[in-house]
Protein backbone atom coordinates (compact mmCIF):
# COMPACT_ATOMS: atom_id res chain seq x y z
CA UNK A 1 0.00 0.00 0.00
CA UNK A 2 1.50 3.35 -1.05
CA UNK A 3 0.77 6.14 0.98
CA UNK A 4 0.94 9.80 0.00
CA UNK A 5 0.18 12.98 1.70
CA UNK A 6 -1.10 15.33 -1.35
CA UNK A 7 -2.15 19.34 -1.04
CA UNK A 8 -5.95 19.26 -1.72
CA UNK A 9 -7.11 21.17 -4.66
CA UNK A 10 -10.39 22.69 -5.17
CA UNK A 11 -11.49 19.53 -7.34
CA UNK A 12 -10.49 17.07 -4.10
CA UNK A 13 -12.69 19.30 -1.77
CA UNK A 14 -15.95 16.92 -1.82
CA UNK A 15 -13.76 14.00 -1.58
CA UNK A 16 -12.05 15.63 1.45
CA UNK A 17 -15.42 16.82 2.84
CA UNK A 18 -16.59 13.26 2.80
CA UNK A 19 -13.32 12.20 4.57
CA UNK A 20 -14.64 15.18 7.22
CA UNK A 21 -18.48 13.95 7.82
CA UNK A 22 -17.41 10.31 8.00
CA UNK A 23 -14.85 10.73 10.63
CA UNK A 24 -16.42 13.17 12.77
CA UNK A 25 -19.61 11.67 12.80
CA UNK A 26 -17.82 9.04 15.69
CA UNK A 27 -17.43 12.26 17.71
CA UNK A 28 -21.04 13.07 17.03
CA UNK A 29 -22.16 9.72 18.14
CA UNK A 30 -20.04 9.75 21.31
CA UNK A 31 -20.92 12.94 22.29
CA UNK A 32 -24.60 13.47 21.39
CA UNK A 33 -23.86 15.97 18.43
CA UNK A 34 -27.00 17.05 16.24
CA UNK A 35 -27.32 19.86 13.94
CA UNK A 36 -29.93 21.19 16.83
CA UNK A 37 -27.57 21.25 19.90
CA UNK A 38 -24.30 22.19 17.63
CA UNK A 39 -25.16 23.42 14.47
CA UNK A 40 -21.65 24.37 13.35
CA UNK A 41 -19.46 21.36 14.55
CA UNK A 42 -17.17 20.08 12.10
CA UNK A 43 -18.99 16.97 11.10
CA UNK A 44 -22.18 18.77 9.81
CA UNK A 45 -19.78 21.51 7.84
CA UNK A 46 -21.20 22.41 4.01
CA UNK A 47 -19.10 22.30 1.23
CA UNK A 48 -18.95 25.79 1.18
CA UNK A 49 -16.92 26.23 4.05
CA UNK A 50 -13.86 23.97 2.77
CA UNK A 51 -14.01 26.09 -0.33
CA UNK A 52 -13.68 30.02 1.80
CA UNK A 53 -10.90 28.04 3.84
CA UNK A 54 -9.30 27.45 0.81
CA UNK A 55 -9.87 31.10 -0.33
CA UNK A 56 -8.67 32.43 2.87
CA UNK A 57 -5.23 30.37 1.86
CA UNK A 58 -5.72 27.73 4.36
CA UNK A 59 -3.42 24.52 3.65
CA UNK A 60 -5.29 21.39 2.80
CA UNK A 61 -3.86 17.87 2.53
CA UNK A 62 -5.19 14.69 1.84
CA UNK A 63 -3.41 11.34 2.72
CA UNK A 64 -3.91 8.73 0.44
CA UNK A 65 -3.42 5.20 0.59
CA UNK A 66 -2.86 4.43 -3.31
CA UNK A 67 -5.88 6.60 -4.70
CA UNK A 68 -7.93 6.36 -2.27
CA UNK A 69 -8.48 9.44 0.54
CA UNK A 70 -8.52 8.51 3.83
CA UNK A 71 -7.56 11.36 5.96
CA UNK A 72 -7.31 15.10 6.00
CA UNK A 73 -6.23 18.30 7.42
CA UNK A 74 -5.59 21.83 7.21
CA UNK A 75 -3.48 24.65 8.35
CA UNK A 76 -4.18 28.42 8.47
CA UNK A 77 -1.64 31.12 9.91
CA UNK A 78 -2.66 32.56 13.03
CA UNK A 79 0.41 34.84 13.81
CA UNK A 80 3.90 35.01 12.82
CA UNK A 81 5.23 31.98 13.76
CA UNK A 82 2.11 30.26 14.99
CA UNK A 83 -0.56 28.15 13.21
CA UNK A 84 -3.66 26.23 13.88
CA UNK A 85 -4.61 23.18 13.19
CA UNK A 86 -8.25 21.98 11.65
CA UNK A 87 -10.36 19.29 11.06
CA UNK A 88 -7.76 16.16 11.38
CA UNK A 89 -9.65 13.40 10.65
CA UNK A 90 -8.95 9.58 9.55
CA UNK A 91 -11.64 7.80 8.33
CA UNK A 92 -12.43 4.88 11.12
CA UNK A 93 -11.61 1.61 9.44
CA UNK A 94 -8.61 2.85 9.02
CA UNK A 95 -7.32 4.38 12.12
CA UNK A 96 -4.97 3.01 15.12
CA UNK A 97 -2.35 2.81 11.82
CA UNK A 98 -0.12 5.58 12.17
CA UNK A 99 -2.12 7.31 9.96
CA UNK A 100 -3.30 10.10 12.21
CA UNK A 101 0.59 10.69 13.95
CA UNK A 102 1.86 10.26 9.52
CA UNK A 103 -0.55 13.65 8.94
CA UNK A 104 0.51 15.35 12.37
CA UNK A 105 4.11 15.12 11.17
CA UNK A 106 3.42 16.49 8.10
CA UNK A 107 1.77 19.14 10.31
CA UNK A 108 5.00 20.37 12.00
CA UNK A 109 7.04 20.01 9.33
CA UNK A 110 5.04 22.20 6.60
CA UNK A 111 4.93 24.73 9.76
CA UNK A 112 8.63 24.46 10.21
CA UNK A 113 8.92 24.95 6.22
CA UNK A 114 7.18 28.18 6.65
CA UNK A 115 9.00 29.75 9.64
CA UNK A 116 6.80 28.60 12.08
CA UNK A 117 7.38 27.23 15.44
CA UNK A 118 3.53 26.53 16.98
CA UNK A 119 0.78 24.74 15.94
CA UNK A 120 -2.40 25.19 17.95
CA UNK A 121 -5.94 23.07 18.16
CA UNK A 122 -8.90 23.30 19.73
CA UNK A 123 -11.10 20.12 20.90
CA UNK A 124 -13.28 18.42 22.67
CA UNK A 125 -11.97 18.90 26.30
CA UNK A 126 -14.04 15.62 27.17
CA UNK A 127 -12.32 13.44 24.26
CA UNK A 128 -9.20 12.32 26.83
CA UNK A 129 -8.35 9.85 24.27
CA UNK A 130 -7.82 12.35 21.90
CA UNK A 131 -6.53 14.63 24.16
CA UNK A 132 -4.15 12.19 25.58
CA UNK A 133 -3.03 11.28 21.74
CA UNK A 134 -1.15 14.96 21.08
CA UNK A 135 -0.06 15.36 24.41
CA UNK A 136 1.86 11.99 23.47
CA UNK A 137 2.66 13.47 20.27
CA UNK A 138 4.32 16.32 21.59
CA UNK A 139 1.15 19.04 21.98
CA UNK A 140 0.73 20.37 25.39
CA UNK A 141 -2.89 21.12 27.29
CA UNK A 142 -2.72 24.80 27.62
CA UNK A 143 -6.45 26.04 28.88
CA UNK A 144 -10.20 24.88 28.44
CA UNK A 145 -13.14 27.40 27.47
CA UNK A 146 -16.94 26.87 28.35
CA UNK A 147 -18.98 28.15 25.54
CA UNK A 148 -22.80 29.03 26.28
CA UNK A 149 -23.92 27.92 22.87
CA UNK A 150 -21.86 24.43 22.82
CA UNK A 151 -22.76 21.49 24.80
CA UNK A 152 -19.24 20.63 25.57
CA UNK A 153 -16.23 22.41 26.79
CA UNK A 154 -13.72 23.39 24.15
CA UNK A 155 -10.35 22.13 25.47
CA UNK A 156 -6.77 23.54 23.80
CA UNK A 157 -3.45 22.54 23.14
CA UNK A 158 -0.24 23.62 21.51
CA UNK A 159 2.80 22.20 19.80
CA UNK A 160 6.09 24.37 19.86
CA UNK A 161 8.88 24.09 18.11
CA UNK A 162 12.13 22.57 20.40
Amino acid sequence: MKISIIKVTKDNLPECLDVIHQSFATVTDEFGLTKENCPKHTSFIPLSYLETQMKWGWLMFGLYTDKRIIGYMSLSKEADKAYELHNLAILPEFRHNGFGKQLLDHAKETVRSLGGSKIKIGIIEESTVLKNWYITNGFEHVGTKKFDHLPFTSGYLEWKEV
